[in-house]
């Protein structure tokens, strides 16, 4: 991979010396004092590529709006990994310090999303190897995202009690499948379906070529069908 991944690959170590302790909306502590108001507003317009340049600079405000742009992103990716909400926004903590602390090796070369990503999914896969069993909920929603065109048979609109007592049976059913892909399948079918990756950034982020990664999300999506399908079945249409 190039050189924006690698300074994204976690090691599981500690944190590093010297690193800011905590990250936020107001930036890394113990960096140089807020920009003004007028620049802070004029910051929220640059492109990402252009943040990093200045929080090189040491720009205070760039850091935090990168922090205001990315974070919700960044812990949904974590979360649909790991399946564990808490854990997912300290890990995009991480990332985002990680970010900071690596900030200059980033090259304008590469898109800032696919690095920012790369660091996440590197971070959500440590912490799925720590763990002896994955945990948390997904949505109903994102799960059936996940699963493609193979979804379209899960969908039931009725209304009411009866409704949702439905769909946290069926939530578990698909979450067992999910459970059941191989990490391989499942890291392509999130990175895919669920946060909305072209294939040429999951091949960056994951370091494998684009037929590998188009030939993962296939059968990916087959095996969630032939798994659930004589389990749910398709209902008649109402």
């Amino acid at each position: 991979m190039g050189e924006n991944a690698k300074a994204g690959s976690p090691t599981g170590k500690s944190a590093e010396p010297g690193r800011p302790s905590r990250v936020g909306a107001g930036g890394p502590e113990n960096t140089r004092p807020p920009e003004s108001e007028g620049v802070e507003l004029s910051i929220a317009k640059l492109p990402d590529e252009d943040l990093m340049e200045r929080i090189v600079d040491g720009s205070e405000a760039a850091f935090a709006q990168l922090v205001r742009r990315y974070q919700g992103k960044v812990t949904n990716l974590v979360h649909r990994f790991i399946y564990d909400r808490d854990r997912a926004a300290e890990i995009a903590q991480e990332v985002f310090l990680r970010v900071f602390m690596h900030r200059k090796r980033y090259r304008r070369s590469g898109k800032f999303s696919t690095w920012i990503y790369t660091i996440a999914v590197n971070l959500a896969k440590n912490e799925i190897r720590r763990k002896s069993r994955l945990k948390g909920v997904m949505s109903l929603d994102s799960l059936l995202e996940a699963t493609g065109d193979s979804g379209g048979f899960l969908a039931d609109k009725r209304p009411g009690p009866v409704h949702t007592a439905h769909q946290h049976q069926v939530e578990e059913i698909v979450m067992a499948a999910i459970h059941k892909l191989q990490p391989k399948y499942r890291e392509v079918i999130l990175l895919r379906d669920v946060q909305q990756l072209t294939y040429e950034e999951i091949e960056q982020v994951l370091n494998i070529p684009g037929g590998t990664v188009r030939s993962r999300i296939n059968r990916a999506r087959n095996a969630l069908k032939d798994m659930l399908e004589p389990i749910l079945g398709r209902r008649p249409a109402r």
